[in-house]
């Protein structure tokens, strides 16, 4: 098999790449590799079970089009400050510019029209205010906020447009190794993602990896095994912390998503907020190997008494040692053990008394957990001291922001670790050191979330297309 484009992944970046093509009319053969399904059937049997079944080959919530992002929380960040390093590639005014552009055709395929955080100046003067106090900074960024529930009709939506536009997707299909000869691409090596039968080569002159977080650790591999250029990026340690409404009430009411970013003492290690959900739910997602890592959803019509947010403690590593993602998972491994696979829970107030969370203690508390199935437990006993240290002192910073947030019942789950740590070399164009092969969105390391990942995925359309033009003329 032959095609002009082959993309691999289906998430936000992977779509938008394709998008854009068929908009600016490309009449390049387009291939679109996705290891899991159709966005309509991808479903999680937890709501059923009320427990985590641990879905083979793959967990639903990561993987199938549209990626992980649109069964978390949906959210549309609308500033250029906030989403990963994209900027820092292709400056600020243009990835400004190009959100705007993306947020655009969200809206044409039916996002809520109404953005987050535009009003309520003099109550944001006020929050910022008690930032300043506590040492934190809080980031400006207008949100669209679309609901786990609505951000799937959205991109079954871009998905159905997709195959109406004659973009080939071959789903239920895993990449297992790239073809790359004399520093140039090739082709990509394929079988199927749930019996790893029916191998195939299938060959291109512009392979696009958009692989996600839940493929950087795979892209990494490719990166050693071919010489693709990439450095050791950052890795994100932290727990998801949910409390009360009445709580954050102010908070959610003017800011929707308050981003505030610490350098705490002693480490001064950057911490920050991440992924808030007003009467959201805490949720589970598996990574390969069983890994069990919280996460958060919130939808537009289905609440809970409850707002979670992550609390993300971020690292680099140099020498000896200088793999990330590795230290993760095995972060991640440690807590799961203490929960026997499940995702661990524990009361602030325990952690300062030093001792771990009954389940029975969790039964007489205000904060009712909403992910049912997290076991009590003690996550300090796995999480290490130093990014455990920074995330208790931002606790106590927010509570100066949103009094109450240090309270005794706040809950902390762990482990939340973002693996988008490996960072792929380079140029503003997206060309890596191959030539015909580009890495985009998480996976890569230059992005968080979705709509920098679309942006992203935007950009390289229209390098595509007129990398194209110009060879035609």
């Amino acid at each position: 098999m032959k095609y002009d484009v082959i993309i691999v992944g289906a998430g936000p970046s992977g779509i938008f790449t394709a998008l854009e093509l068929v908009r600016k009319k490309s009449s390049k053969s387009i291939l679109m590799i996705e290891k899991g399904r159709k966005i309509e059937q991808r479903y999680c049997p937890k709501e059923k079970t009320k427990e985590c079944v641990l879905c083979k080959p793959y967990c639903h919530i990561t993987t199938g089009f549209s990626g992980a992002g649109a069964f978390s929380d949906g959210k549309l960040s609308l500033s250029y400050e906030v989403g990963g390093d994209l900027p820092n590639l292709i400056g600020s005014y243009k990835a400004q510019e190009y959100i705007e552009y993306t947020d655009k055709i969200y809206l044409e395929f039916g996002a809520d029209p109404k953005v987050e955080g535009l009003e309520n100046n003099e109550a944001i003067k006020d929050i910022r205010r008690k930032s300043i106090e506590a040492g934190l900074k809080l980031v400006d960024c207008p949100i669209r906020h679309l609901g786990t529930e609505k951000a799937q009709e959205i991109y079954c939506k871009i998905q159905n447009y997709l195959l109406d536009h004659k973009i080939d997707i071959q789903f239920e299909t895993v990449v297992e190794d790239l073809v790359i000869q004399d520093q140039k691409i090739k082709a990509i090596k394929v079988a199927d993602s749930k019996t790893k039968k029916n191998k195939e080569m299938i060959y291109a002159d512009t392979i696009v990896i958009a692989t996600g977080r839940k493929g950087a650790d795979w892209l990494k591999d490719m990166c050693l095994k071919h010489g693709i250029g990439h450095s050791a990026g950052t890795v994100d340690i932290g727990v998801r912390v949910e409390v009360r409404n009445e709580i954050m009430e102010k908070v959610n009411n003017v800011l929707y998503e308050s981003k505030l970013i610490g350098y705490p003492a002693p480490f001064k290690n950057k911490v920050r907020t991440f992924c808030q959900n007003p009467g959201g739910f805490v949720s589970q997602e598996n990574y390969d190997h069983d890994l069990a890592i919280v996460n958060g959803h919130s939808y537009k019509d289905k609440k809970s008494e409850n707002t979670n947010l992550a609390i993300l403690s971020s690292h680099n590593f140099s020498e000896p040692f200088n793999q990330p993602i590795e230290y993760g998972k095995k972060v991640a491994e440690l807590v799961n053990m203490l929960g026997n696979g499940k995702i661990l829970v524990q009361r602030y107030g325990d952690i300062l008394d030093g001792k771990r969370t009954w389940q029975h203690e969790l039964n007489q508390s205000n904060v009712v957990p909403t992910l049912l199935d997290a076991v009590a437990g003690d996550i300090t006993s796995a999480i290490p001291y130093r990014p455990m240290m920074n995330i208790l002192k931002f606790i106590q910073a927010m509570n100066t922001v949103v009094p109450g947030f240090a309270s005794t019942e706040t809950l902390l789950y762990g482990p939340e670790i973002k693996f988008y740590s490996n960072r792929i070399d380079l140029d503003q164009d997206f060309h890596t050191n191959i030539e015909g092969l580009y890495t985009l969105g998480d996976s890569s390391g230059w992005t968080r979330g979705l709509m920098m990942a679309s942006v992203m995925g935007v950009l390289m359309g229209q390098n595509i297309h007129k990398e194209s033009s110009e060879f035609n003329m």
